[in-house]
């Protein structure tokens, strides 16, 4: 009788469950479950209060559906004995980050609450707290925290600490009310098993915690705001634990929703990109891991601790035990090309891709492959959403260079491939010029799968080679060979996550390795891409940010008109749909 993990992964858009047998890593079956809610960015749900820019919410009770609907279905799939799963592990993008109260329920389900947008989950990309963000980092500067160096010098303002300030500052009874703020991985765990723990990664690399000396200290947090001066002990309170421990027994309430046995082991909370890691087989230095969908996460394993420029931390055993491990990103590169596609492409690309039976991404892709590097006379910056790494500043925005009478779609395209590369390297050379080497790249997610150009594109601009992980739903593998890690040998899993990549990771054969004649073209352009990055990120010229003040002012404006009262919206059609999944 063979023994089998359920990997749960937490994306943007979607989750998906994974059933793995844990003798191989083969993916016997999965299942992804779309948000109801989808990502809430424009109106408060049931209430129909217009969101600010730069917000980005979610609603809690889609992660709970993703576990009734996707676990039954690869168990009906794949009909095996729900007694031979011996745990769950469940991964997240992060930082994605919500209010509870003292029973861990998220204030937005609560009726007195669910038409404020701050009791809702903030998602990763939520960007409006970028204000708490610099003020944050001006204050950490100028009092030498020695941590700040840590995070490459900058705090982001997708993190656990500006949110929570921003919060603060704009709904100050929401934070009042709070009884803890927790990352969605540790309230989807804690939903699973009625434990509360907090993991050693999100709380490294999100929430500026250190395993030797903890959350900032008093005295900053006070600086921050006197409000802010016991966060650390009172709504960051939570035993902080290592990867791969096992945070309880599957609830038998949960065990009724999901199909699956009372008391397997539930492995505490995950971040997507990191539980990648092991599963392509990264258990050494040297090896760079990106995760590449929406936006992409970059991984990396040293043995010291190193100062990095922009690098989103560096946490002692947050990817794997004995190593540290550094995180670096951006903050898109799938929703660049997609935005384009959706947004950009003339009527007749829509029609030549109809015609081909093929999807407008891969007709874009196959006319862009007909072109050499540098033919287009394109380039562009892949500031869209900002930039994570290295600059850390979400307020940069995107640039197309060089477009003439001449320009078609498939070149845009390209450019926009390129941009996003670029960026990957620049981010490559700040980790290998700090001391940190990366001698060859690993890629996962949906974009490898899916878009050979662009893998050919990294190798080339990069100078590096590059190994494809051999699953469709990496991130949901190594969120079941932590959960085989949880349940121990005894029950049939793994003692360390070691022996599990060991055993379950898997990656392509065929590789992506530089074209000389590209590479050097890519060169000279990539030099083009930053002086163009350190003129328009680095203060030489601040069009961008100037822009967005002055469409801010505007909106603002125009707001009264069209914003309605968030005295008068209703919350009901929140609320009871709300308390339905939950």
């Amino acid at each position: 009788m063979g023994n089998y993990a359920i990997g749960v992964d937490y994306g943007t858009q979607s989750g998906r469950a994974v059933l793995v047998n844990l003798a191989d890593g083969a993916e016997m079956a999965d299942h992804v479950t779309p948000y109801p809610h989808h990502v809430i960015d424009r109106r408060l749900p049931g209430t129909g209060r217009l969101l600010e820019d730069d917000w980005a919410l979610q609603h809690p009770g889609d992660y709970i559906a993703v576990l009734e609907r996707s676990i039954p279905e690869v168990l009906r799939q794949t009909g095996i004995d729900p007694d031979e799963v011996i745990g769950i592990g469940i991964d997240f993008t992060a930082c994605t980050m919500l209010p509870v109260d003292e029973n861990g329920t998220p204030l937005c389900l609560l009726p007195a609450f669910s038409a404020e947008p701050h009791s809702w989950v903030k998602l990763w990309k939520h960007h409006a707290a970028q204000d708490e963000a610099s003020r944050l980092n001006e204050i950490a500067a100028e009092r030498g925290e020695r941590w700040l160096a840590r995070y490459g010098g900058k705090i982001s303002s997708e993190w656990m600490m500006a949110k929570i300030w921003q919060i603060l500052d704009e709904a100050p009874h929401i934070y009042e009310e709070t009884d803890r703020f927790l990352e969605a991985t540790d309230w989807v765990v804690a939903q699973l098993t009625g434990v509360t723990l907090r993991n050693s990664c999100t709380a490294g690399y999100k929430a500026i915690w250190h395993k030797q000396d903890g959350y900032p200290g008093k005295d900053f947090l006070k600086a921050l705001d006197p409000r802010l001066e016991r966060l650390a002990e009172t709504k960051l309170r939570g035993d902080i634990v290592p990867l791969g421990t096992r945070a309880g027994g599957l609830t038998p309430d949960m065990a009724e929703r999901t199909g699956l046995r009372a008391g397997i082991a539930v492995a505490v909370g995950n971040v997507d990109a990191h539980a990648a890691v092991p599963a392509v087989g990264v258990v050494t230095p040297g090896k760079l891991v990106m995760a590449m969908g929406t936006s992409i996460c970059h991984m990396l394993l040293g043995t010291e601790e190193r100062e990095v420029e922009g690098m989103c931390g560096v946490v002692e055993d947050g990817i794997i035990p004995g190593y540290y491990g550094y995180e670096a990103g951006q903050s898109a590169v799938g929703d660049i090309f997609e935005w384009y596609v959706t947004e950009g492409v003339p009527a007749y690309v829509r029609e030549a891709a109809d015609v081909a039976g093929i999807g407008v991404h891969e007709w874009l892709e196959a006319e862009a492959s007909k072109s050499r590097p540098g033919e287009s006379g394109l380039l562009a910056l892949d500031w869209w959403n900002g930039n994570r790494s290295v600059l850390v500043d979400t307020d940069l925005t995107g640039l197309l260079l060089g477009y003439s009478l001449q320009t078609r779609p498939e070149e845009i395209y390209r450019a926009l491939l390129e941009a996003t590369a670029y960026g990957t390297r620049k981010i490559v050379d700040a980790f290998h010029g700090s001391g940190v080497p990366v001698d060859v790249l690993y890629a996962c997610g949906g974009l490898p799968q899916k878009n050979r150009l662009l893998m050919q594109i990294y190798a080339d601009v990069t100078g590096r080679e590059i190994f494809i992980a051999d699953s469709r739903q990496t991130p949901a593998l190594g969120a079941a060979m932590f959960a085989a890690v949880a349940a121990g040998e005894e029950a049939g899993g793994y003692a360390t996550i070691v022996e599990a990549a060991a055993a379950m990771a898997r990656v392509k054969e065929e590789s992506y390795r530089p074209i000389p004649d590209h590479q050097a073209v890519y060169e000279r352009l990539y030099g083009e891409y930053s002086r163009l990055h350190d003129y328009f990120g680095r203060g030489g010229n601040d069009v961008m940010k100037t822009l967005k003040t002055i469409r801010e002012t505007a909106k603002s404006a125009a707001a009264p008109a069209s914003m309605p009262s968030s005295a008068s919206a209703s919350a009901s059609t929140c609320t009871s749909a709300s308390t339905s999944i939950i």
